[in-house]
């Protein structure tokens, strides 16, 4: 189920949402496999940190949906963050339906943030606090990186190589989210978020 999960083709939009890259891009902030990986570094510790926290805390029952959800509101100053979380997270509720069609899911209705339904399928799936924050941390990272890929016109190995010398960085951060709430925030994020969503024409949704 976890390699389900972080699988690039789940159909729950992730392929059209850059997380930010297309904007680092267009800014020339990210020009090379060195600067994409200086990217994604930053992207895991901070924004991935805090929405895999929130997964984590409800796969483990310290979270209701409820809170969660004001929780990543919280933490998610960025309107057009918002929307992008929302968008994703209507993806995986529902797949979340075709999947287990037997459990309830009326608590992620009408709307709900990706990392809080991940969280709720985490549960259902039998998948362990840390098991669901690392495939929420992992998905955040390859899908960032593989729009730089397409992007920047990257060698598919070079990008690749990244991703696995990063996957310590993932496990470890995914470790980090089971111990509580973060509240860290990168505002560069934010500031990607907002410029795309003004952006005439973008290639990806964020």
């Amino acid at each position: 189920m976890m390699l389900s999960l972080a699988d690039s083709r789940l159909p729950v939009g992730g392929h059209v949402h850059s997380g930010g890259i297309e904007q680092a891009v267009a800014d020339g902030d990210v020009r090379s496999v060195v600067t994409l990986a200086d990217f994604l570094r930053r992207r895991v510790e901070t924004a991935a940190l805090v929405a895999a926290s929130v997964a984590a805390q409800v796969a483990g029952g310290k979270l209701s949906v409820q809170r969660a959800q004001r929780e990543m509101d919280a933490r998610t100053p960025s309107g057009a963050a918002r929307q992008a979380s929302y968008s994703q997270g209507r993806g995986m509720v529902r797949l979340a339906k075709r999947l287990y069609p037997q459990h309830d899911w009326h608590e992620h209705s009408p709307v709900s943030h990706l990392p809080v339904i991940s969280g709720s399928v985490g549960v259902v799936a039998g998948l362990s606090p840390q098991q669901t924050a690392l495939v929420l941390v992992y998905t955040t990272m390859s899908g960032s990186a593989t729009a730089g890929q397409r992007l920047l016109a990257l060698d598919p190995a070079d990008v690749a190589v990244t991703i696995a010398e990063l996957s310590p960085l993932c496990e470890q951060v995914a470790e980090e989210a089971t111990t509580g709430l973060a509240d860290l925030s990168d505002p560069i994020f934010d500031l990607y978020a907002e410029r795309h969503a003004r952006r005439e024409m973008p290639l990806f949704m964020s």
